[in-house]
């Protein structure tokens, strides 16, 4: 099987690379479990782009303050990455990142209540 991932690349030369990654399927037999070989490292499951991307994407938002529309402009401009910028909102906020501000009273992530 394969999987297709995008990636910053050489950050110096400013190219980026599409990652074929092959990777296998195994099976367990006193589990009778089928699994695919770990990939966490390199990418979220079904993500098409490598943790590099997301870190760099969140970070312009959430640190620069770049909106979702500036900062997919910016990966495309500067990196020659694109990514829709409605992927970029859902990494952004599903991560936790945005509205953490207004909860800074609370020591858990938990609601009161």
């Amino acid at each position: 099987m394969q999987r297709t991932l995008h990636d910053l690349g050489d950050l110096v030369t400013e190219r980026p690379r599409d990652i074929q990654v092959t990777y296998s399927q195994h099976h367990c037999c006193k589990c009778r479990i089928y699994f695919n070989a770990d990939m966490l490292d390199l990418a979220p499951p079904k993500s098409h782009y490598t943790r590099r991307v997301i870190a760099l994407a969140v970070r312009l938002v959430v640190e620069d303050g770049l909106p979702y529309r500036a900062a997919s402009w910016h990966l495309w401009r500067d990196h020659r990455v694109f990514v829709p910028f409605a992927t970029i909102q859902n990494w952004v906020e599903g991560g936790g990142k945005k509205g953490r501000a207004a909860h800074r009273h609370r020591v858990s992530g938990r609601r009161a209540g």
